[in-house]
């Protein structure tokens, strides 16, 4: 067994290092990844590749990862948290429903146009680890879904399955993402202003019916 061998072996069973060094390698392997697999695929991209674009020796990817997929994990799990976070500093403070649908698409918006490769990443998942690929949106979806249920139970939108509306609210965020800031541009106010217009008609209650 070679010398990179018995580090892959090791590293399986070994903790993460928490020093400062070990973070910021990790994080270079991590953003190496993001690059890698947005541009490459997650087949086409070796782990020489990876420790390369981290500026790494080969043996060190093994003290952090035992393999290829496990980083690919991480780099989906950790994309997803960074956008969680994002979303939800942007609509901290908001009060009502619609103002937080607003803030939190510009900021999905401006997470993609950060993250470039996120939809290509995150659509490999479904192919490299399916536990991976559902935990990524079924983890935003349960905290879409708890918002949605707050604004139901204080009659702020139309009564409905809040996961149902969690789901419905993701795709229109997710392929506006991929049609205004992947493909190409449009300003932005003018993609947010008519997708809000659409979804204010969707969650608003309809007026009670006059008897006659």
């Amino acid at each position: 067994m070679n010398q990179v061998s018995v580090s892959a072996s090791k590293a399986a069973g070994k903790p993460r290092r928490t020093t400062a060094r070990g973070q910021k390698t990790r994080a270079a392997l991590l953003a190496a990844a993001e690059e890698l697999f947005g541009v490459r695929g997650y087949e086409e991209t070796s782990i020489v590749d990876l420790t390369r674009g981290a500026h790494i020796a080969l043996g060190t990817f093994y003290v952090h990862f035992p393999d290829k997929k496990t980083l690919f994990v991480e780099l989906v799990d950790s994309l997803g948290s960074r956008l969680r976070r994002h979303l939800a500093e942007k609509v901290a403070g908001a009060g009502k429903r619609l103002d937080k649908e607003r803030l939190g698409l510009e900021a999905f918006l401006d997470f993609v146009t950060e993250h470039r490769h996120l939809y290509r990443i995150v659509r490999q998942a479904d192919f490299v680890d399916q536990a991976c690929f559902r935990r990524y949106y079924r983890t935003m979806a349960d905290g879409y879904a708890r918002g949605l249920r707050e604004a139901i139970d204080g009659r702020e939108i139309r009564r409905a399955d809040p996961e149902v509306l969690a789901y419905c609210l993701m795709g229109v965020a997710d392929f506006l993402g991929m049609r205004w800031v992947l493909w190409e541009k449009k300003p932005r106010r003018d993609v947010v202003a008519d997708a809000l217009a659409f979804i204010e008609g969707g969650l608003t209650a309809p007026a009670p019916r006059r008897r006659r």
